[in-house]
């Protein structure tokens, strides 16, 4: 067991990290036996958002989760299954625009006119050191 507090600290934050890895990694190998078992295409979604995380988090290299993701596309194609579309979020924006505000015919004929920008002082030279004899 280290002694001095920055080792202790550090030894606590490899436990931590290695539990979190350890509980990702799980949720990757039982999405992708899931979807290998009985391919869908929710079963494909969940292994490629697995694979993602994966990589959001530093887990796993980039061209790694490209490869097993391409190899999971393969198999889906074999077993005739296409990916889902992806569902677009439900935002407040995407639902249907409520009634506009009406706005007063002044404000609509007159453009807004930008308020004039002040010139900032040009930058002094700083002045030169003085050397003695």
């Amino acid at each position: 067991m280290p002694i001095i507090k920055s080792a202790i600290k550090r030894a606590k934050q490899t436990i931590k990290r290695r539990e979190r890895n350890v509980g990702i990694k799980r949720d990757i190998k039982t999405a992708v036996k899931d979807f290998l078992t009985k391919p869908t295409s929710e079963g494909l979604s969940a292994a490629h958002s697995e694979l993602d995380t994966a990589v959001k988090k530093n887990l796993l290299k980039k061209n790694t989760v490209a490869r097993r993701k391409s190899q999971l596309a393969k198999v889906a194609k074999d077993a005739g299954v296409k990916l889902a579309p992806a569902k677009k979020a439900a935002t407040p924006a995407a639902k249907k625009p409520a009634a506009k505000a009406v706005k007063p015919a002044a404000e609509k004929a007159a453009p807004a006119k930008k308020a004039p920008v002040a010139k900032k002082p040009a930058a002094k030279k700083p002045a030169a050191k003085k050397t003695t004899k």
